[in-house]
């Protein structure tokens, strides 16, 4: 099944929506596009924790990856994106989890219970010199 589901001694099938107790996990996910941009991760993970914590955000890891968003060869957030006990996925910017087809993977998500959250909504990084 595409949710948590369990048996229960009847017989009954109970489906469980992942996060609707709050006990689903928050990870941010930052990404640089070369090995040269290594350095910034820190500063995105540190970025995106502070946006967190004023907004009372719990973050439960940080996953950071060197790779370009126009391709589907990122193993951390293809982990990540099938790791089902994450309800919540932060990113400073859209671009930073993928170039094209954000919106899709929000839909895929939705669909499942989870979400992505955006801490510069409408700000191209590429413009603010991050």
């Amino acid at each position: 099944m595409p949710v948590p589901a369990r048996r229960v001694p009847s017989g009954t099938i109970v489906v469980d929506p992942p996060g609707g107790d709050g006990s689903g996990r928050t990870v941010a996910y930052v990404r640089v596009s070369s090995p040269e941009q290594r350095p910034d991760l820190g500063a995105r993970a540190g970025r995106v924790g502070t946006w967190c914590v004023g907004r009372g955000v719990r973050v439960d890891g940080v996953v950071s990856e060197v790779g370009s968003g126009m391709n589907g060869r990122r193993q951390r957030l293809a982990r990540l994106l099938r790791d089902r006990e994450v309800t919540t996925v932060v990113v400073e910017h859209r671009d930073r989890l993928a170039r094209v087809g954000v919106g899709h993977l929000e839909a895929a998500l939705a669909a499942t219970g989870r979400r992505i959250v955006v801490v510069e909504q409408g700000r191209d990084h590429r413009r603010s010199g991050r």
